[in-house]
């Protein structure tokens, strides 16, 4: 395969439609951590993307190797998102609520980025089907381009969300919970739907 302009313009459409859900989350934490440094900002739109770079590679590895065994796990994948982004979306809205009580703010912890990183990213394994014809060079470069795209979308959605954070105050851990359990649930239902 030859790195062409509708190779470069694909990666790119595919990382933006890979990381609306990371968008998503990004504008939760940005609502939950209104005061969030800039530094953290750079950190947590980093953990997105890194995941969403790792994922389509893995899942590339796994469509050229072990490709029975991943369509076996592709199944569950709508379950994990589920079960992992209503774990911490609850864990959000608990603490919003406990918080909106006493007025503090509860900053996203590195192992709740994490597992928002996996849950968000885990049906970009199924990329590896669209890539499985590509090199790994190419499919390298793919998932690097999806990986920095969800960066740069990740990092406005932290942005966006400090903004509405502010103004929202002691609700903003509310609502972002409730956006972490949606966008699980959107993710599961859409998965089942398209089967």
């Amino acid at each position: 395969m030859r790195l062409t302009f509708s190779f470069f313009f694909n990666s790119i459409l595919l990382g933006v439609g890979l990381a609306m859900d990371a968008f998503s989350v990004s504008l939760a934490n940005g609502l939950n951590e209104p005061c969030m440094k800039r530094r953290k900002m750079v950190g947590v739109a980093g953990i997105f993307s890194v995941f969403q770079f790792a994922m389509p590679m893995i899942g590339w590895v796994c469509v050229t190797s072990i490709v029975q065994y991943f369509r076996v796990f592709e199944r569950f994948i709508p379950w994990i998102a589920l079960a992992l982004l209503g774990y911490i979306g609850g864990e959000m809205l608990y603490a919003g609520i406990r918080n909106r009580e006493s007025g503090d703010e509860a900053a996203v912890g590195f192992s709740a980025l994490l597992v928002q990183g996996v849950a968000t990213s885990i049906d970009a394994l199924s990329v590896g089907f669209t890539i499985a014809d590509y090199r790994l060079p190419e499919a390298a470069l793919a998932s690097f381009l999806i990986g920095i795209v969800t960066f740069f979308i990740c990092y406005a959605g932290l942005g966006i969300g400090k903004k509405a954070g502010t103004r929202l105050a002691g609700k903003a851990g509310i609502f972002g919970g409730v956006i972490l359990i949606f966008i699980g649930i959107e993710i599961f239902v859409s998965s089942m739907i398209g089967r």
